[in-house]
């Protein structure tokens, strides 16, 4: 075999391998994404059943984290293209949309949260202890399973969108802790609380992010 073939082989092996792997990634992030969204859904249904505002709460947390999921999904899956000023142009159009959505959607879902917890905080309210448990549960399961899809991957998308995950799944670990506390103890306005601290922490991510 010539020199050229023989290079030219290895060219083509390569460019194959890197598609695989763009595909791989893309595809993981898409199953990710799909697992987050579905259990934010859950989530918002599942704080007005338990009357929980530390739940919905979260909700909105995994709501921001399903914005960066489809907008790394978009990027990962074009990312194996060529590259052109037509595409980083567009790239730039889409990734300024996505930030334009989320942050309006966010500030509403945490004014909303807001409002429902600090009154709360005056006059606590009893949530469901139990259903709280059983979602927090359920919550710290998926979005480990998520974020395990993500930590083997090498992409810079991956990596950044497995640390949102991460901080989803403290979330709800932190939820889990007080809905133990609040099963056993009748001390209602740490779910209230929780709800201030976890939106507050959203905001100042939006915040951030408008800078």
């Amino acid at each position: 075999m010539s020199t050229t073939a023989s290079e030219g082989s290895l060219h083509s092996h390569s460019h194959d391998a890197s598609h695989d792997h763009h595909h791989h990634a893309s595809g993981n992030i898409k199953v990710a994404f799909f697992l987050n969204l579905g259990f934010t859904l859950v989530e918002i249904v599942g704080g007005l059943v338990t009357n929980s505002t530390a739940i919905l709460a979260d909700a909105v947390h995994d709501l921001g984290d399903s914005f960066a999921l489809a907008q790394a999904w978009y990027f990962e899956s074009k990312s194996g293209g060529k590259s052109s000023p037509r595409y980083s142009y567009g790239y730039k159009r889409f990734s300024l949309l996505g930030a334009f959505i989320s942050t309006v959607v966010l500030l509403t879902s945490s004014l909303f949260v807001l409002a429902n917890a600090i009154p709360r905080i005056l006059e606590p309210r009893h949530p469901d202890a139990g259903g709280m448990i059983l979602l927090a549960i359920v919550g710290v399961l998926v979005n480990a399973m998520a974020m395990a899809r993500l930590s083997k991957e090498s992409g810079m998308n991956a990596k950044v969108v497995a640390l949102h995950l991460l901080e989803d799944v403290l979330g709800w670990v932190a939820v889990l802790v007080v809905a133990v506390v609040l099963y056993f103890w009748d001390i209602p306005v740490l779910d209230p609380l929780l709800a201030v601290i976890i939106t507050l922490y959203i905001l100042s991510g939006v915040v951030k992010n408008l800078k």
